[in-house]
């Protein structure tokens, strides 16, 4: 077991409805990572940026920004994350994937589409809660407006690091940092978070917001407007410290949630 991660941040503008250019522009930053960073962190959509249009610009999971995240984990030696979209079949997903360095990919599909853009019509949901394992820490995954579901992240004992891929507007900027300090808080776990700069092919603002809070909401990378590669080392022996001294996970209540799609 990893005593230490190191979690990367990339917050930047991203290029509407481009994936060729996203990707030169995701390898221009990754030149700009520190040699420790273990786990990078891409918006969501950051291939295309927010887009309700998953007929015209979605790939399949053998498509290139797919064949790109696997090769460019490899050559680099990180496990590298974010969310694109995908089509599988006849569903279109907004799909979080996940790339390591030995050729494993997985991924979530995000659960809570936001309806105020309608994204409830142009893509299907997610019904499985998943973590995935990185030298033993423990990372679950969410996408966006799953943030403001706090049933669906609750920390069963199962997972350090909550992990959050965003395309959030700079109107709602306010309910971001509050609600990423929340589920830290909550969940007893650390939260890393990364949002675009910009404005997208709709005319909507962000203001990015990228950070990293410890699980006493404590903040360890301070949110930003900056373009940048911002990154944090998490210590293992510090979460659990604070666990054992504060076990506020043993008086969680018991609930199950509904597979179907709500």
């Amino acid at each position: 077991m990893r005593d230490s991660l190191t979690v990367s941040l990339i917050q930047t503008a991203t290029r509407w409805h481009d994936p060729a250019a996203n990707r030169d522009l995701f390898d221009d930053w990754f030149t700009k990572l520190p040699v420790d960073s273990e786990l990078v962190m891409l918006p969501e959509m950051f291939s295309t940026g927010f887009t309700m249009s998953s007929r015209e610009v979605a790939e399949v999971m053998d498509g290139p920004t797919m064949r790109w995240l696997r090769e460019r984990a490899r050559e680099l030696d990180r496990v590298l994350c974010g969310s694109l979209v995908i089509r599988a079949g006849a569903q279109y997903f907004n799909r979080f994937c996940w790339a390591t360095p030995d050729g494993e990919l997985c991924h979530y599909d995000k659960r809570h589409r936001f309806r105020m853009a309608g994204e409830h019509e142009h893509y299907d949901a997610g019904n499985t809660r998943v973590v995935f394992e990185l030298d033993g820490w423990r990372v679950c995954p969410m996408v966006c407006y799953d943030l403001r579901f706090p049933v669906w992240l609750r920390n069963r004992g199962d997972y350090d690091l909550l992990v959050c891929v965003a395309n959030w507007p700079a109107a709602r900027k306010t309910a971001w940092n509050a609600l990423l300090r929340a589920r830290a808080i909550e969940n007893q776990a650390y939260v890393a978070a990364v949002n675009i700069i910009g404005e997208d092919g709709n005319g909507v603002a962000y203001s990015g917001g990228s950070a990293v809070y410890g699980p006493e909401g404590e903040t360890l990378v301070p949110p930003t407007e900056d373009a940048g590669v911002f990154s944090q080392r998490l210590d293992r022996a510090a979460l659990d410290s604070y666990r054992a001294a504060f076990p506020a996970w043993q008086d969680a209540d018991s609930f199950s949630i509904g597979s179907g799609d709500k």
